[in-house]
């Protein structure tokens, strides 16, 4: 087995990936990006949020970097501020990140990006699963549960997205 070489912050900071990659104390780690179903997804939950959230004051953003620790920055898919964010490398916790998983995704991987993002301060994690039409969401409190309920929401501000307007 060959060793990973380490890289330091400023290099990935400096480097464009394509896709970008998330960085993991000194590693790039690639995510599970390209198919139809996950771009289309991302582009109707994309497109819902801008449309009834953006005028509320709500920044959509896809694919933005955001550092959860030093050392560790994660590319969620999808993630939403509570104004402008004032800066290009999310430091500050944004209201929701959203994932979107691809069938190469595992859970015990999606939960160390849930877990880093709560550690980071981000009040809502959503994850979507275009697959099984599955929604869950992540909070301090509550940990990942399914939403059972047809709705995504949030609180503090009020988000509502119906399941069915995504999953068409």
């Amino acid at each position: 087995m060959s060793a990973r070489t380490l890289i330091s912050v400023e290099d990935y900071l400096a480097t464009a990936y394509e896709p970008d990659c998330d960085f993991v104390d000194g590693h790039i780690e690639e995510r599970n990006v390209g198919e139809v179903t996950h771009a289309r997804l991302q582009a109707r939950i994309t497109a819902y949020l801008l449309t009834h959230y953006e005028a509320k004051g709500l920044v959509v953003m896809t694919e933005v970097r955001v550092q959860v620790r030093p050392g560790r920055f994660r590319v969620p898919d999808i993630c939403l501020t509570v104004g402008e964010p004032g800066e290009e490398v999310l430091t500050k916790p944004p209201f929701v990140c959203i994932e979107i998983l691809s069938p190469e995704d595992r859970m015990s991987r999606i939960e160390v990006r849930i877990n880093d993002y709560l550690a980071m301060g981000v009040p809502y994690v959503w994850v979507l699963d275009p697959q099984t039409r599955q929604a869950f969401t992540a909070t301090a409190a509550t940990g990942l549960q399914e939403v059972k309920s047809g709705v995504l929401q949030t609180e503090n501000p009020a988000l509502e997205v119906p399941l069915g307007e995504i999953f068409r």
